[in-house]
């Protein structure tokens, strides 16, 4: 069986309060765009064994992965915790790259458990989907159902954001992700929290005209002034045409929202990857 876990972009994302476990509370809204990896599942040929119940090999767009601490086999773990699962080889093919801030690798674990519960039929159900993922990170809950949602908490508390879908059906986005690693542990550390005066679920209700004035990602002070070539594609975003630009979560990488897909954006980034759609 096979499914295709998609991007996320930040529409906004404000850091509120630190909290008491060492995280920090956030508004964001995510929005699900279709860049996508692949994932399949398949029962394990006992011609072909191995030592966990779960054999992974992941493939595409993939650094350096250990597969044994992917999200997906952790997946796979927390489920076969509470119920009987048989030992399966999965293949995850990478599109999304990592460290850019797109939930690449949450959203791969987000849909193991959806494709486990649908090749398995646990009837697990979305609500208590959401909680088994939450455990696997703080953005992982979003992918359950990949619904425009507006994210408070750690990001795991999801309401309806109502308005992104209407707001950006039938628009063109352009993600660009530079050779760049971004910490985000350090991101944070210089991190001043703030309430905003507006909340970003409230100014993605509002057209897109306005967003570039209102609508803000924290990170982008702390994380542009550390690798300026990052404010620099922004900026070569707008120049472009883009009604709205920002980096995505921590970053690395950036999407800008079109009318139309530019001419020559490929070239005008040739040292990143680029990926364009239209919503």
């Amino acid at each position: 069986m096979l499914t295709f876990p998609c991007a996320k972009i930040n529409l906004g994302l404000n850091i509120v309060a630190e909290r008491s476990d060492g995280y920090h509370d956030i508004q964001t809204v995510f929005y699900p765009i279709p860049l996508t990896d692949a994932l399949e599942i398949k029962h394990m040929d006992p011609a072909f064994p191995s030592d966990h119940p779960c054999d992974l090999k992941v493939t595409g767009n993939a650094v350096d992965c250990d597969e044994r601490s992917n999200l997906v086999v952790k997946a796979y773990d927390l489920l076969a915790a509470d119920f009987e699962l048989p030992p399966i080889h999965a293949h995850l093919f990478k599109r999304i790259p990592s460290q850019a801030g797109l939930g690449g690798g949450s959203s791969d674990g987000a849909f193991m458990i959806r494709l486990l519960d649908e090749r398995f039929r646990l009837n697990i159900g979305i609500a208590e989907m959401e909680r088994y993922a939450a455990k696997l990170g703080s953005d992982c809950a979003f992918f359950i159902t990949a619904e425009p949602s507006y994210a408070t908490g750690r990001g795991e508390i999801l309401e309806p954001a109502d308005g992104p879908k209407g707001n950006l059906h039938g628009y063109s986005i352009v993600v660009v992700k530079p050779d760049v690693a971004v910490s985000t542990r350090e991101a944070y550390a210089q991190i001043v929290c703030h309430m905003p005066r507006k909340s970003c679920r409230e100014i993605v209700r509002q057209p897109i005209s306005t967003w570039r004035d209102e609508l803000t990602n924290d990170f982008e002070g702390p994380v542009f002034k550390a690798h300026p070539e990052l404010a620099r594609i922004k900026q070569s975003l707008y120049d472009m045409g883009a009604l709205y630009a920002q980096m995505s979560g921590s970053g690395s990488a950036l999407f800008g929202i079109f009318r139309e897909i530019p001419q020559g954006v490929e070239e005008q980034f040739k040292d990143c990857f680029v990926a364009s759609a239209v919503l």
